[in-house]
């Protein structure tokens, strides 16, 4: 059992608007997937640190973020809205470990309890947090956020401010004001330039992006997690071999690899765009991440063709992913209803690397290193959940795990069966090797 502090805070800003594109966006997919999307951990704290430093942490955060203060109000038709207030208090929890206690596995557990218990967005902070103590110092601090606070890019910004105990005024287009700005004329015109975007690709990619489960399973929805160090170097050594960075490589190795899986062409998904090149969103703490869709023709072409198509794709596509969830939604209803009932674009790419995303500095890997890391066994897949709870069809996510890269895959066993899933995965790594290593696979000339 823990005890509380309670922790009063006062910020700036206060108001009631529409939910911006971004957390209407996430909201969503919340719905879809029956859950709050926590996001957040555990994590050993430095000796010196007291109990005064993480409640005034605690303050700092409440206080200087605007979605931190943000709870929701549905109206009649259950349709919801961002309520920002100015001021109030919350909870820490403090919980003592005894002699016989192991302060991590305390908060391990504190985690669970903050991940499992349901979150009222009406009345709750969507911030919980507590702190495990031994003789009265802390030594673990769990926190754990519900996902409309930020998305990934925002979460670095709000560690890396509360580090350094940031005085200046926040940075960017606050979700009242994006709110705003989205009902402005300029608003309108992106919004109908990305539906236009849209409607273009919706009426001519083929209806679905799988050919279907072949193992369907009980509980449905699994993830699972990839790690491979040769898919890692191979990128490296890919990218250094075009002059670029190795995000839209890994990129390309998706779709080409996608391909592979499913025999569909043009391979299409829904990259994560974080948005945050557009004006005023660049530092924002906040959800301004948006899904595009991006179409790539990697049937029967040299990797570097593949590549270069994706760069392409992807630049586009970015373009076009700031619009209004909801007319989206309601744009591919109408074009489902014309083309296919079973229309889906259920297939989602998220790179959310932070500080790994730039990659190596130093010399590109060598062929031999490549070779080395494949033949090491320092590739390894396993299953990490199996739940009734959905997720999306397939949605594949990069990590930020340093010196290697790290895949965590979410798919539905009714659409991708889990030894494709698997086999897709390590077709990733065979695509990356193969390209990295100038190899030419059966049936593709150069």
């Amino acid at each position: 059992m823990a005890e509380q502090i309670m922790v009063a805070f006062e910020g700036e800003g206060a108001g009631v608007d529409d939910l911006s594109w971004g957390q209407l966006d996430l909201w969503m997919a919340m719905r879809r997937q029956n859950s709050w999307l926590p996001m957040g951990g555990a994590t050993p704290l430095p000796d010196d640190t007291s109990l005064a430093d993480v409640v005034e942490n605690l303050r700092y955060l409440m206080s200087r973020y605007q979605p931190m203060r943000t709870r929701l109000r549905f109206d009649a038709d259950d349709r919801p809205s961002q309520v920002v207030s100015s001021s109030g208090e919350i909870a820490l929890d403090v919980v003592e470990a005894g002699d016989d206690d192991d302060p991590a596995e305390l908060a391990d557990a504190m985690r669970r309890r903050y991940e499992e218990t349901d979150y009222d967005y009406v009345t709750q902070w969507p911030m919980r947090m507590g702190v495990v103590v031994r003789s009265g110092r802390p030594t673990h601090l769990v926190a754990i956020m519900c996902h409309l606070v930020t998305d990934g890019s925002g979460a670095a910004v709000m560690i890396a401010e509360s580090g350094a105990r940031v005085a200046t005024p926040v940075k960017g287009m606050q979700p009242l004001e994006q709110a705003r700005w989205q009902r402005s004329p300029a608003g309108v015109r992106q919004n109908e330039a990305a539906l236009r975007y849209w409607e273009r690709l919706l009426r001519t990619i083929p209806s679905r992006r799988f050919a279907g489960s072949d193992d369907p399973r009980q509980p449905r929805h699994w993830r699972g997690e990839f790690r491979s160090q040769a898919l890692h170097l191979a990128t490296q050594a890919i990218a250094a071999r075009a002059g670029m960075d190795a995000s839209p490589v890994l990129m390309a190795v998706y779709g080409v690899a996608l391909h592979r899986m499913t025999g569909i062409n043009p391979v299409v998904f829904r990259p994560t765009v974080n948005n945050r090149f557009r004006p005023a969103l660049a530092d924002v703490v906040c959800t301004v991440a948006e899904s595009g869709l991006c179409a790539l023709d990697v049937a029967g072409v040299p990797f570097s063709e593949a590549l270069a198509r994706t760069q392409r794709a992807a630049m586009t596509a970015y373009k076009h992913a700031y619009f209004h969830p909801v007319h989206l939604q309601d744009l591919i209803a109408s074009v489902a209803a014309e083309r296919d009932p079973d229309f889906d674009l259920g297939c989602f790419y998220n790179d959310r690397r932070i500080t790994t995303r730039a990659g190596a500095t130093g010399p590109a890997p060598t062929p031999d290193q490549i070779r080395e890391a494949l033949s090491g066994g320092n590739t390894t897949f396993r299953w990490t959940i199996r739940q009734d709870d959905p997720f999306e069809r397939l949605f594949v996510h990069i990590d930020d795990v340093p010196d290697t890269i790290q895949i965590t895959v979410f798919m539905d066993t009714h659409f991708v069966s889990p030894g494709d899933a698997e086999a897709f995965l390590r077709g990733m790594e065979e695509v990356a090797v193969e390209a990295a290593l100038d190899l030419v696979p059966q049936g593709q000339t150069r």
